[in-house]
Parts: C-alpha cells; sequence; structure tokens
C-alpha cells in the first residue's frame, strides 16, 4: 500500500474487513480472496500486501495466507531460524488470483514473526540482506514477545527518526513447562453416533473438568455446552464425531467435529418447538462460540469460557 490519504482510507477500510471476516472463522486462503475482491472494488488503483494466520497453540500449528507479504520466520527453540515455505500470492486488489493455504508446524517454545517491509528494507540495499539480518537478529533474540520484538527493532535500526511505517507482531508456541504445564490439558472423545453417544459425552466431559479442578459452577456449564454440542452434531450432523475439551491458562474451549461441512445458524425457536435451542443456549452461557469447515470436509463448532482470575 502506498502513502497519503486515499491510501490510508482504503487500508483503514481492509483493516474493518479483516475483523469481520475474522469472526467468521473462515481458513486463511479464503479471507484472503474476500479481501482481493474488496480491495478491487474500493479503489483498482491502490494493491496493499496482506499475511492472515491463525494459530493453534493446541495443536501447535500456525495456518496462514499471504498476499504479497514477506516471509514468516519462525524460530525453534534451539535457536533455528526457518522460513514459510508455502508460496504466496499476488497482493490484494488485483484480482483474478486463487489464493492457498499453507501451514507452519511450531514446537514448544517456538516463535514466530511477522513483518512489514519498512522493518527490513533500506536504501540501496536488496530487501533480501534486510531479512537475513532479520533472521540473523531472531536467532539470537529470546524471552517475552514484547522483549523479542523490542531486540528485533534495535538490531534493524528502527528508532525515533525512522522514515517508514513498521509493524511486528511476535507469537509463542508455550513451552509447557514446570508449573506451567499445569494450566494446558487437552482430552478427546471420538463418538460414533447413536443413543448412547450423548450420555457418553456428558459423562466424559463431567470427568474431564472435575480433573482439572475447575469450580463446580463451571463445570456444570461446560458439561451443559459440551451436551448441546454433541446433541446438535446428532441431529444435524454425520459420523464420525469427535468431543474435544481443552484448557489454556486463561480459556476452556470445548469442540465437537463431525462429516457434515453444514454450517448451524443460531435461530429462534418458537414456544412449541422441540428442538432448535441448542446454539441459543451455548451463545447465552458461553463468553464465545462458533463454526469453522475443517480440511478435508466436515465442521467444527465450538465455545469458550473465560477462566475466573485467580
Amino acid at each position: 500500500m502506498g502513502r497519503g490519504v486515499r491510501a490510508a482510507a482504503v487500508m483503514g477500510q481492509l483493516r474493518t474487513a479483516v475483523r469481520a471476516y475474522a469472526r467468521l472463522d473462515l481458513p486463511p486462503h479464503e479471507v484472503l480472496q474476500l479481501l482481493d475482491g474488496l480491495a478491487a472494488e474500493i479503489d483498482a488503483s491502490q494493491i496493499a500486501t496482506c499475511v492472515y494466520a491463525v494459530h493453534d497453540p493446541n495443536e501447535g500449528l500456525l495456518a496462514y495466507a499471504s498476499a504479497g507479504h514477506l516471509p514468516i520466520l519462525v524460530r525453534d527453540e534451539d535457536g533455528t531460524v526457518r522460513r514459510a515455505a508455502d508460496p504466496t500470492g499476488p497482493p490484494l486488489g488485483t484480482g483474478g488470483w486463487l489464493h492457498s493455504s499453507g501451514t507452519i508446524a511450531l514446537g514448544p517454545g517456538s516463535t514466530a514473526v511477522l513483518y512489514t517491509d519498512g522493518l527490513v528494507e533500506r536504501r540501496g540495499e536488496d530487501i533480501d540482506e534486510g531479512v537475513a539480518a532479520l533472521e540473523r537478529a531472531l536467532s539470537g533474540a529470546q524471552g517475552t514477545p514484547a522483549i523479542i520484538c523490542d531486540r528485533l527493532m534495535r538490531a534493524l535500526g528502527v528508532d525515533a527518526d525512522h522514515d517508514d511505517d513498521v509493524a511486528v507482531m511476535v507469537l509463542q508456541q508455550p513451552a509447557r513447562t514446570g508449573a506451567d504445564a499445569e494450566l494446558f490439558h487437552n482430552a478427546a472423545l471420538e463418538l460414533l453416533g447413536g443413543v448412547e453417544a450423548a450420555p457418553r459425552a456428558r459423562a466424559f466431559a463431567q470427568g474431564v473438568l472435575a480433573s482439572w479442578r475447575f469450580p463446580a459452577e463451571l463445570c456444570d456449564l461446560g458439561v451443559l455446552a459440551a451436551s448441546e454440542l454433541v446433541a446438535n452434531s446428532l441431529q444435524h450432523g454425520t459420523p464420525p464425531m469427535r468431543l474435544r475439551l481443552r484448557r489454556t491458562d486463561r480459556r476452556l474451549i470445548i469442540e465437537v467435529t463431525d462429516g457434515d461441512d453444514h454450517l448451524p445458524r443460531r435461530r429462534r425457536a418458537e414456544p412449541a418447538d422441540e428442538t432448535g435451542r441448542g446454539i441459543s443456549i451455548i451463545a447465552t452461557i458461553a463468553s464465545s462460540w462458533g463454526t469453522r469447515r475443517t480440511p478435508g470436509g466436515g465442521k467444527a463448532v465450538w465455545c469458550e469460557f473465560a477462566l475466573p482470575d485467580k
């Protein structure tokens, strides 16, 4: 994206659109596809680079799609630095390009860095030299994301007199060692359907949440959410089904996947309806909920609860 009032206005609209698309839980390449068409409609004379990524800390994966953006860098726990290998598409606004998503495996303790060209581009130098300098700086950078950001910017000579805009985002895959390991848990149950699926899911959720030592009220809400998600999948989905519970240091996430790719929508049930209230119940009791299609077909319906402060 260029500079000036017009470029800033276009970028503001694209940022707003990204926030809206992110709530749809779409794969990264579908988000870029939508943004590409929108950018062309807003102003065909303006193009913008973009990388859109979704981090799954439980699976240790970063799914992403890039529209002409610089490569994501990953520092493994041993200090080895690698670049995202999957190809990128052209910048947003060019139109007519089918974007694709790639994935990066993030091992425990690894760090991923996303950045704009203002960090690595210098007059009279090839931009690859700047990316290589960033790789060298990242290989020795340790600490929290905020500390790493500060060290990278200092290593690349970014200060108050820098004449280009710079954005750096650092994310880390939890190492989950020592005391921190107790804050991260994962449990899953495979379900084949049938009348026994719902009671099995409730009993499983009750046992898991109790073992994680959640307050009784949160356990009850979690069991209710798991029951409603499984019931929704039994009625509207297809086997195989999977109930997954995840605990992080801040959230409890409950997710059910099945083989049908039709995404459920919240609707208003009539007083005489015997079904149709499950998603509304989830939306009422949970901090947030959503749906997404899964690779290879099927869908996931999830909800999450914010954990109380200790």
